[in-house]
C-alpha cells in the first residue's frame, strides 16, 4: 500500500470534503440535513430504507463490502503478475476513490483531458497518466508549471503525430523540466487514436529527440480499439507494442529517461496484457509494465459484467457490481406496465439499459423477477411487467446499471451504504 504524505494543501482540500455542506446541489439526500456538513451527515450513519431518516428516490449508492472488494481484488491481481497499476479516473473522477486506489497499490491515475489532471493534482494525486495526446497550449503550460514546482510529480502523456510533437514543444519553450511522452500505437485503421504503423511511431521518436522540451519514455495504447477484438486479435497487437517497444529500445529512442513505461489495458483485456507483458524481453533500462483499467471500482451489472477478463480466469477471483440506483414506481398505468422516477438523468444508458434486481416494500426486500426496463425518458424508466410480478405504487426497485463511466458522472454526492443500508460515507464527484 502506499505510504506516501499527501502535501498539506491536497491533504487540507481532500478533508474538506468533509466540510462541504448540504443541500440542493445534492440528488437524493435528506431534505432535513440541509446545512449538515458531510462529515456531520455521515457521522449519523442513516439508514437509505428507514423512512426516518429522510433519503429520497431516486438515488444512486455505492455498496462499500464490494467496492472495498474490488480495490483489494486489483490490487492482488496486478502485484501477482507484476504489473504497475494506474487505473483510469475518467471512471469515477472522484479523489477520495483515487487515494483509495493508490492506498491500495496503484503507481498513479490515468486521465483523459486537462480538467481532470487539475482535479487530480489539487487533490495532491503524484502520478498522472494522461491516456491522449496534449496540444493545447495554456494546459501544457500549466502542466510545465506543476512539474517546475514539484520534483516529485511524474507526469506522462501520448504523443502520435509529429505535429503534434511541435505544438507540444513550441507551447512548452523554456520549461525547467521536459515533459515525459509515450507514443501510442493506435490499434489498427477505423480506430481511434494513435500512429497506424511503426514507420510512422518512428518518425514521431525522431520528432520528440529533435523537441527540447520532450523526453521519450515509452511506447502505449488501448488494445479494446482492435478490430472484432478476440483473445488472438488482441495478443497480436500487443505483441505489436511490445515489439516496437524492443525496436525503439535497440534504435537508442530511449536515451534519457529512467525506466521504459510499456502501457495497455482497458477494462476487458487485462488478462491478455498481463500475459503478453510477461514476457517482455530485458531492454536497457528498468521497464514498467503499466496496465491503465479503471472500471474495476464500481465494475457493473451488464457490459463488464460480461467482458471482463475474470470470466476467462475465475481462479484470479471476480469482481462485484457496487452500483445500485433506487427508483420508486410512480405510477402503474396497465397491468404490463409501470412507471419509475429515475431516467436518462440519473442512470446510464449508453451501453445497456438498467437491470431491475429488488423490490422493496414495507421495510421487506423481494427479487424483481418479472420486471423489465424496455425504455428511458429523462426522468422515467418505462417497466414491462409480467403476469406474476408484484409491483405497486409507491415500491423502491433496485437496478444494476451498466457502464461505469457513464453513472458515476450524473451524481455529484454519492452515499456509499453497507449491506444493510447503513450509509458510512459520501463520494465527491468532479466532472
Amino acid at each position: 500500500m502506499s505510504t506516501e504524505p499527501l502535501a498539506r494543501p491536497a491533504a487540507e482540500r481532500l478533508a474538506g470534503l468533509a466540510e462541504e455542506r448540504v443541500d440542493h446541489r445534492f440528488k437524493g439526500l435528506p431534505p432535513d440535513a440541509d446545512g449538515l456538513t458531510v462529515g456531520e451527515l455521515a457521522a449519523q450513519r442513516r439508514n437509505l430504507f428507514r423512512d426516518g431518516d429522510g433519503f429520497t428516490t431516486p438515488l444512486l449508492a455505492l455498496s462499500a463490502e464490494r467496492l472495498e472488494h474490488n480495490l483489494a481484488l486489483m490490487e492482488t491481481y496486478t502485484s501477482r503478475h507484476g504489473l504497475a497499476f494506474a487505473p483510469h479516473g475518467k471512471t469515477s473522477m472522484a479523489p477520495q476513490l483515487f487515494h483509495r486506489q493508490l492506498a491500495h497499490g496503484a503507481w498513479g491515475i490515468t486521465l483523459a483531458v486537462p480538467h481532470q489532471v487539475r482535479v487530480a493534482r489539487a487533490f495532491g494525486v503524484p502520478r498522472v497518466f494522461l491516456a491522449n495526446e496534449l496540444v493545447d497550449a495554456p494546459a501544457l503550460r500549466w502542466i510545465a508549471g506543476e512539474l517546475a514546482a514539484d520534483p516529485e510529480f511524474r507526469f506522462v502523456c501520448y504523443v502520435d503525430s509529429v505535429r503534434g510533437v511541435e505544438l507540444m514543444d513550441a507551447a512548452l519553450a523554456g520549461a525547467v523540466r521536459p515533459v515525459d511522452v509515450v507514443i501510442e500505437l493506435g490499434a489498427g485503421d477505423g480506430a481511434r487514436t494513435g500512429v497506424r504503423t511503426e514507420a510512422e511511431a518512428l518518425a514521431v521518436a525522431d520528432a520528440v529527440a529533435a523537441a527540447g522540451s520532450l523526453r521519450l519514455v515509452g511506447v502505449a495504447g488501448y488494445e479494446a480499439q482492435v478490430a472484432d477484438a478476440s483473445p488472438e486479435r488482441v495478443r497480436q497487437w500487443l505483441e505489436r507494442l511490445v515489439a516496437l517497444a524492443v525496436a525503439c529500445d535497440r534504435a537508442g529512442r530511449f536515451a534519457g529517461a529512467d525506466e521504459i513505461v510499456v502501457s495497455a489495458g482497458g477494462s476487458e483485456w487485462f488478462d491478455a496484457v498481463a500475459d503478453v507483458f510477461a514476457g517482455l524481453p530485458a531492454l536497457s533500462l528498468p521497464v514498467l509494465r503499466l496496465l491503465r483499467s479503471g472500471a474495476y471500482v464500481s465494475h457493473d451489472d451488464v457490459h463488464y459484467s460480461r467482458l471482463t477478463p475474470f470470466n476467462r480466469v475465475p481462479e484470479e477471483g471476480a469482481l462485484e457490481p457496487a452500483f445500485r440506483l433506487w427508483a420508486q414506481v410512480v405510477s402503474r398505468p396497465s397491468p404490463a406496465e409501470a412507471f419509475v422516477n429515475a431516467g436518462k438523468r440519473d442512470a446510464a444508458y449508453d451501453l445497456d439499459r438498467p437491470v431491475a434486481h429488488v423490490v422493496r416494500r414495507d421495510g421487506g426486500e423481494r427479487p424483481a423477477t418479472g420486471i423489465e426496463v424496455t425504455a428511458l425518458s429523462d426522468q422515467h424508466l418505462w417497466l414491462r411487467i409480467g403476469p406474476d410480478a408484484d409491483v405497486e405504487v409507491g415500491d423502491w426497485i433496485g437496478f444494476g446499471l451498466s457502464h461505469p463511466c457513464t453513472s458515476f458522472d450524473k451524481w455529484q454526492l454519492i452515499p456509499v451504504a453497507e449491506a444493510d443500508g447503513t450509509v458510512v460515507e459520501f463520494i465527491r464527484t468532479f466532472f
